[in-house]
């Protein structure tokens, strides 16, 4: 307990016109990995563009980690289909999490993050403060794959025993 800085809350909303690997849809789910730590949605049967708005919790470690995010078609008689996948960090978040931000208005934008070869933003990534918390809206495309994107909201949950930021 003493190594974690914090918790990072990841919302995952919604899945955007994901691979076909069944004969005409898919049953997706995603599963997210940092470090050691692994964890998953559960499955939308049937659906390419599907609502999970599920919130996964990761506890930090090290901010420098990649946090890698993985879709899967469910299969019950063979393994699961690999529907793509992305990476993203939060080294940017949490530097902007470590400046003063008590006080600012609501929907104040701290910065933005632009898609390139490094990241696999999709489009612009903005980190915001909002109802008092810090946020990171963003949406990844797949690698790895003909098709798909995911929608993400980030957020850092403060924990009082760690060793904080």
């Amino acid at each position: 307990m003493e190594t974690m800085m914090g918790l990072l809350r990841i919302h995952v909303q919604r899945g955007l016109n994901l691979a076909v690997r069944d004969l005409t849809s898919s049953d997706p789910y995603v599963v997210v990995k940092m470090g050691k730590q692994k964890l998953k949605t559960r499955v939308v049967k049937r659906n390419v563009n599907p609502e999970w708005d599920e919130r996964l919790t990761l506890s930090v470690t090290e901010p420098n980690l990649p946090i890698t995010l993985s879709v899967y078609d469910k299969d019950t008689f063979s393994f699961d289909d690999k529907m793509g996948d992305a990476e993203f960090d939060i080294a940017l978040f949490i530097k902007v999490l470590r400046m003063q931000l008590a006080g600012l208005p609501d929907g104040t934008v701290l910065t933005k993050v632009q898609p390139s070869r490094e990241n696999c933003l999709a489009e612009e990534s903005c980190i915001i403060w909002s109802n008092g918390k810090l946020v990171q809206n963003m949406i990844l495309r797949l690698r790895n794959v003909e098709c798909g994107e995911v929608e993400l909201q980030l957020q850092w949950i403060d924990v009082p025993s760690s060793r904080g930021l």
